[in-house]
């Protein structure tokens, strides 16, 4: 809680952005082998459509806003002019993927002969060899969020700490991170959508989830198949420990990960006999964005340096949680009431007490997680204390009923009663499983008799209708404008780059 009157204007003032992500694909859902359409600029220079792994997988970027009302409103505008440049194409409003052909039905994003665009390419291809294509065609929602900046003095007044501001900005923000990381099995049962797959995503593979329908399979309790062994899985990273009780600590860790020499993947190679580059390097980590989790520090560095580079020098700026699935049934992947009572999770985390993680809860943290995406909603599943097990559901309700006097100071400030009629919402959840995402997209396929594939297809049509709403002419033009600018600032980049791509990796790696 924020106990001085001072505090709780300042509440009305939280940063938030949103990076959603969703596949291009064509009207039957099958994932779409055109290049990324050329009215939506250069997905290297964009500020805010740009693409993943894959040259179908669109990304979608806000800048950051003090009012989850903008941010909507500017992910909806970015939706609506994508839209006007498709060509039928529709966007796939699932995490888990439309209909995939093969592994090599997924083309590798492309962005240009430059070697920063080559770097991101080669980057993208070294996940393949690694890994697979599969795997790398989920779709997601970021979360970034931070608190204000007047607030901190005040908060570290309030704790009397006397060390640097940004030291204590960063300690907060890890221990927002490792409070998020404790109670992040809520927000997988509460949000997770993704209980569901088209088998082609599998290609064959060994799986232990059951078959719905021909081409659909399904874990009847689990949340987020995205989330699980099933989607993104590393084996090679399996061992690696990341620690997130102090920024040091996690630069140290997650720093030697990038260095570690891995026989299978030097037994990849660097190259083609042509000279195609395969991977970036050979070691655990090609960069430090490879290194899987569902919650990470950031910073903007202002001279463009490497993430670990950025934080070591400047500290955490602001949080980006990475474990949101697409909710299949809104057009846009989530609702303001989602983000509302995300920033009331999120705050609530960093105030509350937030002691170092020992090996011991950081296995028992992963084994909740699993729990919860997997098998959530069954009746009275429980997860790991340290005290023995506790329900999942009694436990999440004391979790929500916790945030409960934060989210009535944030409503006060801003005047409106959102965030505890979110909170309230949640709650319902917990007293109902059958009102989670993840249940309802399983009714939908029970109740409809419809494949995965097909069920979210018609999905996808009934978003196309509403997201292909006209812009106003101004704000067509405006993203027509930055559209333009972007491809010139790609055709710039392309023609200043004076050095070969071997020799600028080289020059990358030894930074």
């Amino acid at each position: 809680m924020l106990s001085h009157p001072e505090h709780q204007p300042l509440l009305t003032r939280l940063r938030r952005g949103v990076e959603k992500e969703g596949l291009r694909c064509d009207s039957q859902g099958v994932i779409s082998q055109q290049p990324h359409p050329r009215g939506l600029g250069s997905a290297l220079t964009h500020d805010s459509i740009t693409t993943d792994y894959s040259e179908a997988l669109l990304e979608f970027i806000t800048p950051v806003f003090d009012s989850a009302h903008e941010a909507m409103a500017y992910l909806n505008v970015a939706h609506r002019y994508t839209y006007s440049q498709l060509n039928g194409e529709m966007i796939w409003p699932n995490s888990m993927p439309c209909i995939l052909q093969g592994e090599m039905s997924i083309p590798i994003a492309d962005y240009g002969r430059s070697n920063i665009g080559q770097l991101k390419h080669v980057y993208r291809h070294g996940l393949w060899h690694r890994y697979g294509r599969m795997m790398q065609c989920i779709a997601g929602i970021h979360y970034n969020f931070s608190l204000p900046d007047e607030l901190w003095p005040l908060l570290q007044q309030q704790e009397e700490d006397q060390q640097p501001l940004q030291d204590y900005i960063s300690a907060r923000y890890f221990g927002l991170i490792r409070n998020f990381r404790r109670y992040s099995w809520l927000l997988s049962y509460l949000f997770g959508a993704s209980p569901a797959l088209c088998e082609s995503f599998l290609d064959g593979k060994q799986h232990d989830l059951q078959r719905l329908h021909q081409h659909t399979l399904y874990a009847p309790y689990a949340t987020s198949l995205r989330m699980s062994d099933l989607g993104y899985q590393n084996d090679a990273q399996s061992d690696l420990i990341v620690c997130y009780n102090r920024l040091d600590s996690y630069i140290d860790t997650l720093g030697k990960a990038i260095s570690i020499p891995v026989e299978r993947y030097d037994a990849i190679g660097m190259q083609t006999e042509d000279g195609t580059f395969k991977q970036l390097n050979t070691n655990l980590l090609q960069i430090e964005n490879e290194y899987y989790s569902d919650i990470r520090p950031k910073r903007v560095g202002p001279n463009g340096e490497k993430p670990l580079q950025a934080l070591q020098k400047y500290g955490v700026e602001y949080i980006e949680v990475r474990s949101t699935d697409l909710n299949p049934f809104l057009p846009l992947g989530l609702d303001i009431p989602q983000m509302q009572f995300m920033d009331v999770f999120l705050t609530w985390c960093l105030l509350q007490p937030s002691a170092d993680i020992d090996i011991d809860e950081y296995r028992r943290i992963r084994r909740n997680q699993q729990t919860s995406l997997m098998q959530g909603r069954k009746p009275d599943v429980q997860l790991e204390t340290a005290g023995g097990q506790r329900s999942l559901v009694d436990w999440g309700r004391e979790v929500l009923e916790g945030m409960r006097g934060l989210a009535e100071q944030m409503d006060a400030a801003n005047g409106h009663s959102f965030h505890i009629d979110s909170l309230n919402q949640q709650l319902l959840k917990l007293a109902d499983s059958e009102l989670t995402p993840s249940a309802k997209v399983l009714a939908a396929l029970r109740e409809q008799s419809l494949e995965f594939s097909e069920f979210t297809r018609q999905q996808a049509l009934q978003h196309r209708k509403t997201l292909s709403e006209p812009l106003a002419a101004e704000v067509r033009q405006r993203w027509q404008q930055q559209a333009e600018q972007s491809l010139e600032r790609q055709y710039a980049m392309e023609a200043a780059d004076d050095r070969p791509f071997a020799q600028f990796l080289k020059e990358y790696q030894q930074r």
